[in-house]
Formats: C-alpha cells, structure tokens, sequence
C-alpha cells in the first residue's frame, strides 16, 4: 500500500519526472529515455512517480504550463495515464493508455533523423507485448475476450515498418521482429513469422551479420523452432546450432531453452548428447530417449515418450521424437546382427524376421511376421540399413559391407 504522499511532494516528483523526459530528448540520451518509459519494471522511481499522479490528480495542468513540456504532451498524457493504471492494477487500462504514448512517440522517431532512441524503442515494444499479456490475463479472468497482444502484434508490425528501411534505425528491426516472433508463438499464430522472415532474409539492405547479437541469437532461436515444426531438421540444426554458439554461457535458461529444442533435433539426425550436457542443463526428459536409442529398446522410448508427453507436446517436439522409432528399430537389428557375428561370422548377415519377433516379444513388443517384415522394408528403403528380403524364407539379407549407414548429421527421411 502507498505511503501517504502531500500535494507538494506529489507535484516536485511529477515535475522531476518532466524535466529528466525532456532532457533527455533534448540531449538525445536514449537510456535514460528507456528507464522512463518502463511501465511494467516495478522500478521505485516509476512506482513513486505513480503514486504522485493517483494524489495530484491534474498532472495535465503542469504539463501544459511550460512550452517545454507541453510539446510532448501526446506522449506524457498517455504514459502519465499507463501508469496510473499499472499501479492501480487495471491493466487493460494501462495497456491501451501504453499504446497511445507508444504511438505518438513513434511518430516522432520517425522524424528524427539518427537512431539515437533505438533503445528507448526497443523498450517500447517489449512493454507493448508485457503489457498486453498481463491485459488478456485481465480479460480472460473477467470472462471477455483476450484480444489485447493480437493488438499489440499488429501495432509492432507498424514499427517494424518504420525500421525496416535505409539507414542507421534498421538495426532495431530484429529486436521488433523477435517480439512479433514471441506474440505469435504465443497465440498460436506461427504462421504470421513468414511475412517478417522474408523482409529480414531476402531484403538487400539488410546484413544479419550487423544486427546486435543478443537479437540474432534470440532471432536464431525462433526461427529454428519454426524449422523444427515444419520437420526441416538440417536447416533447424543450422539456425539452433548458432543461437547456441552464441549465446553468453552465462544465460544458463536460455541454453536450456535452445537446447530443449536443438536435443531432440540432433536426435532425429544421428547425433547422441552426452548424458552430462542433459543433466547439466536439467533436461532429463531425454535421458530415457538416448539410451533406448543405444540400446535399441523401443519399449524404453514409448515408455519416456508416454512420461514426459504433456512437456513434449507443450514443446512441440513429440512428433519428432516419435518418429525416432525408426532409428531404434535399426539399433534392434544391429545388436542382433552383432550377436549373429560374434557365433557366425558367415551366417551373421541373415538374419530371421521371427528372431527380430522374438526380440520385441522380449520388450513386450506384440507384433507378427508381417509387421516386422514392413517395418524392415521400410528401415530398407530409409536408408537405415542396407539388405533386401528373402521372402520365402522370411529372412533379411544384410549387405556385407556397411550394412547399417550412419545418418552423418542427415535426416532418416533425407
């Protein structure tokens, strides 16, 4: 609860907030700038400043006294008003109070000729998707309809407009795009990044390479995700791979959100973790994944796909681990043709489809004949092993030399 405050005190922190807004502009000194636009930082000089605006109520009437502040009254009115409300808790309010400044102080960037304000509006847009994250939150629990970030989607894709040109401000379009990125992935609009993608890949007047790094990480990130959606495992090992060659080590959750999604593609590509990187970064979830792959254990990855399904379906990532079966059912076939080998090095490449029934019996796999035998036409024509059948006599014959290909970083599927 607010400390009481006087109507002295509420009017020398209102007009202290005024002179450091305009000095800031006047002087072109972006941080301070983007500590001022804050709303949602719980910073003590924003929620005192707050606290002022709620006990003097004409806030408008200072504004208006001095020319100096007067010229920016569009953008104070409106954040004066975001604030308000934020401490107020009525969040719907402060959002669409937010959007308003933010409107009027993009118009003004727009006039401006340098990027000194870059970092002011970068805080802008994380504020605008914060802000109206928290408003849908308000709104679904009063039974209406959450409708407040597909607003702020829209009103980013105007700054991203204005970025995305010539000149210096262009590098600020890649922290805008990973917002847009975070909204639509997280109302389910994935589909709506292909629009972005294209103005930031194929536009000539951008370079990636100039872009901030914490950007094209993040950037990497999202995008990598989307590959691994649309089963594009090569160009998602890619984009993953970077964001985490990038990525500062010390960002622990971050390397564990990238690697939450790079695991399961290395994964669907021949490459095992090491069982240290999974329980450094806690992501035991894959742990029964890798070692059914070893062993060649299809009862073992069913059972870690059945554990962790809610968190691999949340993640995307549940079909792709569902189609490692393939590479498990090769595993299977090896251990046997190994065992073969080592009792009869002649013999050791034909193996019997009822010796391979057996086998999944024993993993209380229940499947026939017929089913085995489709099941290694298909390992066959994936490339996962080398052979053909003898079907009469119901026995895969295994190529004598290199009978079981290694994917070599490529997909089954490739």
């Amino acid at each position: 609860m607010a400390a009481y405050i006087s109507m002295g005190e509420a009017h020398r922190r209102i007009t202290e907030y005024l002179t450091r807004f305009s000095d800031a502009i006047s002087s072109q000194d972006g941080k301070s700038l983007s500590r001022l636009l804050s709303v949602s930082s719980d910073s003590a000089a924003l929620l005192s400043l707050a606290d002022a605006l709620n006990t003097f109520q004409d806030a408008n009437r200072i504004i208006r006294q001095s020319e100096r502040f007067s010229q920016y009254g569009d953008i104070l009115l409106h954040v004066f008003r975001a604030l308000q409300s934020y401490r107020l808790k009525n969040l719907v309010e402060s959002y669409m109070a937010f959007e308003k400044a933010s409107n009027a102080i993009v118009q003004e960037f727009r006039n401006w000729e340098t990027a000194w304000a870059l970092e002011a509006l970068y805080v802008i847009a994380y504020e605008i998707r914060i802000l109206a994250e928290r408003a849908d939150m308000e709104l679904a629990s009063k039974g209406k309809t959450p409708e407040k970030l597909k607003g702020a989607g829209s009103f980013l894709m105007k700054v991203f407009g204005v970025l995305a040109g010539k000149g210096p401000k262009r590098v600020g379009a890649l922290y805008v795009t990973c917002q847009l990125f975070k909204i639509y992935f997280k109302l389910g609009t994935v589909h709506l990044c292909r629009s972005v993608i294209r103005s930031i890949e194929t536009a000539r007047i951008f370079d990636f390479e100039e872009f901030p790094v914490r950007d094209k990480v993040t950037y990497m990130y999202y995008t990598g995700r989307l590959e691994v959606y649309n089963e594009n495992f090569l160009a998602a090992d890619h984009k993953l791979s970077y964001a985490l060659m990038h990525c500062s080590t010390k960002k622990e959750a971050n390397i564990r959100m990238i690697l939450k999604y790079l695991v399961p593609v290395k994964l669907s590509i021949g490459i095992l973790p090491k069982a240290s990187l999974l329980e450094k970064f806690n992501l035991n979830e894959y742990k029964d994944v890798v070692l059914a792959l070893k062993r060649g254990d299809l009862r073992l990855l069913r059972h870690a796909l059945e554990e962790h399904e809610d968190r691999f379906l949340r993640s995307g990532v549940y079909l792709v681990l569902e189609k490692l079966e393939l590479q498990v059912y090769q595993r299977l076939v090896k251990k046997i043709y190994i065992i073969q080998k080592e009792r009869d090095l002649n013999r050791a490449h034909q193996i019997k489809l009822d010796v391979i029934v057996k086998a999944l019996r024993w993993l209380d796999i229940d499947m026939d004949v017929d089913e085995v035998e489709c099941i290694m036409a298909i390992l066959i024509y994936k490339n996962l092993m080398k052979g053909y059948f003898a079907h009469k006599s119901k026995v895969v014959v295994l190529s004598k030399q290199d009978p079981f290909p290694k994917l070599n970083g490529k997909p089954v599927n490739a």
